[in-house]
Formats: C-alpha cells, sequence, structure tokens
C-alpha cells in the first residue's frame, strides 16, 4: 500500500544529468568578464572562509586581523579611524564598534589628540603585536598550503593581474 501512494521512479536522475551539462554549457557561453568575475567571486570566498577558519581559532574575525596588521604597518604614529577604514580589504561600515570591541580586549589603544582635538589617534598594543607575531607563521603557511596546486611564477602573475584589477583606473 505505501508503494502506491510515494510511487519511485527514476527519470530524475537522468534529467539531473541533462541539467548539469547544460549549466556546463551556460557557463561556458558567459562572456570572459563574467566568468573572470564568477570565478574571482568563488575564489575569493573558498580563501576567505580558510583565513576566517583559521582567525577565528585565534578568536579574532578577518576585519579584526586586518586592522591589526594596518595598525602594526602605521607603528609608531597609529592612524585615525578614517585612514584605517580607507585601507581595509573589505568595507565595514562600522569601523568605530569594530575598534570598540578591539579595545575591550586591549588589542589597541585610541588617544584624542592634543593638537586637534577631533583626531583620535589609533595603536597597536603589545598584546596585539604578539597576537600578530604568533599568527604570522601560521598564516604564511595557510597561504602556501591555498597556492601550493600552483607554480611560483603563476602565483606572481595572478598577483599581478589582481593588482591590475585593483589599480585606480587611469593609472
Amino acid at each position: 500500500m505505501t508503494g502506491s501512494l510515494f510511487p519511485l521512479d527514476n527519470i530524475c536522475c537522468n534529467d539531473y544529468r541533462c541539467c548539469v551539462s547544460r549549466a556546463h554549457t551556460r557557463r561556458a557561453s558567459l562572456p570572459s568578464e563574467a566568468r573572470a568575475f564568477i570565478a574571482l567571486q568563488k575564489a575569493a570566498d573558498k580563501l576567505a572562509l580558510q583565513a576566517e577558519q583559521l582567525l577565528k581559532s585565534n578568536g579574532l574575525t578577518g576585519a579584526q586581523y586586518n586592522v591589526l596588521r594596518i595598525l602594526r604597518g602605521a607603528e609608531p604614529q597609529g592612524l585615525a579611524c578614517s585612514s584605517i577604514a580607507e585601507r581595509m580589504i573589505s568595507h565595514d561600515p562600522d569601523i568605530t564598534r569594530l575598534l570598540d570591541r578591539m579595545e575591550k580586549r586591549n588589542l589597541i589603544t585610541r588617544q584624542r589628540q592634543s593638537d586637534d582635538r577631533r583626531v583620535v589617534k589609533t595603536r597597536i598594543t603589545s598584546s596585539g603585536l604578539e597576537l600578530l607575531k604568533r599568527l604570522d607563521p601560521t598564516v604564511r603557511e595557510l597561504h602556501k598550503r591555498q597556492f601550493a596546486h600552483m607554480g611560483s611564477g603563476r602565483v606572481r602573475a595572478l598577483a599581478d593581474l589582481l593588482d591590475e584589477i585593483c589599480a585606480p583606473e587611469g593609472e
């Protein structure tokens, strides 16, 4: 009786194969720019997910790690909040709240400037520097693994091409 209520059929299996091959054909017929854009999005998502997992195990988000790297490069002067936001890899609409959380964790300090009270300089703390120092080799190894299937020349060429995409127009 159950068999009559739920008939089994394997036609969907054949239809699935047909759909898969059509999807592949559609992808190949996309303009090169669209294919490149989609491939970049997929690659960025895959690489970022791996990095996020590594950082999460160390109590950081990708944005927090990015801020720490930016501030390490700006030592000893530090940077204003707007300058940090400009240098971020991914735009964070609430950079102030991100910095608040990092300050509570003693990864950064913020200090209003005496010569211009409107400017608040953000600096990395010794705790933040120590965390980065600990993470540096692990992150380098992750990047090596992520690109291990490509030769170093191809990785350099890819980096150059991506830099070209990111360069301001007219350069």
